[in-house]
């Protein structure tokens, strides 16, 4: 055994994808505290703006699987760098798109299909870091703490978008996002490799303490796909209908909640962006929180407990703050029921993606893409659904929409077991299912 000190870059890297995840929302939830006022320069109602909304999220479901095959060909390193300039790119392209124009509105529509399709690498490649640098007994952790980075983001937008349009309009607050996410793409690419093996940062105890921790490598270079066994897989269905339940309530927090504060609640400009952040710290702790009960329940009661389990407590409790909240007459109180709602989802992400890579090992990219895109059409529904459901019912409505659904995830939840495995073993004629492999 190695007796030099234990290096820890592995901590470091998963802290580096926190970031890459806050950044990933802050520009992809920008638009909804700019919505109000490119509503008013572009001429458009909640209706035409959801539609926006909604190819984001289209163009980012349709290339999550692509995503995940891209992510274990050519490694996360390099993905995600190319990633992370597309989508500055395109935030870029999002202000240029003159409001005079014959077809202002599809041309929208598009710039943010085309950003869905950069940021469409994020979690398939985080995820195919996490499988390759992560032991199983720290992924709970390491995913929650990837995860908190879409309530860091998220939460961080209301106010920095906010200050930014005070400064210099709309179209400064995706200049600013697009710059960040740029400078951070340089420093990906300095700083991260694809395997422990390959950074010459990492101590051999702490490589020990990696490889010690996950299943046994395959020899194989390069193993074809086994796309019958993931389609029919109980527990890859389950993980995607439940997390299009997720995806149905996070997107009515991340595309209307800062525009439900100020056109349901009344509140001003400065006051929607105080308490639009409410949700979004609240997603952060539960995300965080999430992760390490995940990993404690686990390691006591066993894998389905600790992620099962405690998704299926998270999807309950957001149903009930869901349906206490929206009928709160406060503002404030309002705002604190619905944060609890958005925390008590979070405290489910981290069990979403160690399931995928528990059951899928080299296939983690693949699997964990198809999975997303059950979140994104949950989102994609949810951005042109909701206001409909408010015009026509209100917003106790909508809100209670989301409530339904999430707690029809739950029993979706209730069918995965993250010690059922994907992949049967090549050679094993017995149909005895073998240790997942992470590569």
């Amino acid at each position: 055994m190695p007796t030099e000190r234990r290096t820890r870059v592995r901590v470091g890297l998963v802290f580096l994808l926190f970031v890459i995840s806050a950044i990933a929302f802050l520009d992809r939830t920008n638009i909804s505290v700019a919505g109000v006022q490119m509503r008013q320069e572009y001429g458009i109602d909640q209706i035409q703006l959801g539609w926006v909304f909604s190819a984001f999220l289209i163009g980012y479901a349709a290339f999550q699987v692509p995503a995940g095959w891209l992510a274990a060909r050519y490694g996360p390193r390099l993905l995600l760098t190319w990633a992370l300039v597309w989508w500055g790119l395109f935030s870029i392209a999002t202000a240029l798109v003159p409001p005079d124009a014959a077809h202002a509105i599809l041309m929208l529509a598009i710039v943010r299909f085309a950003l869905g399709i950069g940021e469409a690498a994020v979690y398939p490649s985080a995820n195919q870091f996490v499988s390759r640098w992560v032991p199983a007994s720290e992924r709970g952790k390491a995913n929650g703490l990837i995860f908190a980075g879409v309530g860091a983001g998220s939460g961080l937008t209301p106010p920095l978008i906010t200050a930014i349009i005070v400064m210099g309009g709309w179209r400064a607050s995706f200049y600013v996002c697009a710059a960040i996410g740029i400078v951070v793409a340089v420093i990906w690419y300095a700083v991260a490799r694809d395997r422990p093996q390959e950074h010459g940062r990492v101590s051999l105890a702490e490589l020990a303490h990696i490889e010690g921790g996950l299943p046994p490598a395959s020899p194989a270079a390069h193993v074809a796909i086994p796309w019958r066994a993931i389609l029919s897989s109980r527990n890859v269905w389950g993980l995607f209908l439940s997390y299009f339940a997720f995806g149905y309530v996070i997107w009515i927090f991340f595309s209307w909640f800062f525009i439900y504060l100020a056109e349901a609640r009344g509140l001003d400009l400065k006051a929607s962006a105080l308490y639009g952040m409410a949700p979004f710290l609240a997603m952060t702790v539960g995300c965080l929180g999430g992760g390490v009960l995940n990993d404690a329940i686990s390691k006591r009661r066993g894998l389905y407990a600790g992620r099962s389990g405690l998704a299926m407590v998270a999807f309950v409790l957001t149903g009930i703050f869901l349906l206490i909240g929206s009928r709160v007459d406060s503002a404030p109180l309002a705002v604190a029921v619905l944060a609890l709602g958005g925390g008590a989802i979070y405290v489910s992400q981290s069990s979403f993606w160690s399931v995928t890579a528990d059951i899928a090992g080299r296939h983690t990219g693949v699997v964990s893409g198809l999975m997303n895109v059950g979140c994104q059409v949950g989102g994609a529904i949810t951005s042109s659904l909701t206001p409909w459901i408010a015009a026509q019912y209100g917003w106790v409505a909508a809100f209670g929409t989301g409530a339904v659904i999430v707690l029809a995830g739950t029993l979706a939840w209730a069918v995965v077991d993250p010690n059922r495995l994907i992949e049967p073993a090549p050679s094993d004629d017995l149909g005895i299912e073998p240790v997942p492999v992470a590569v």
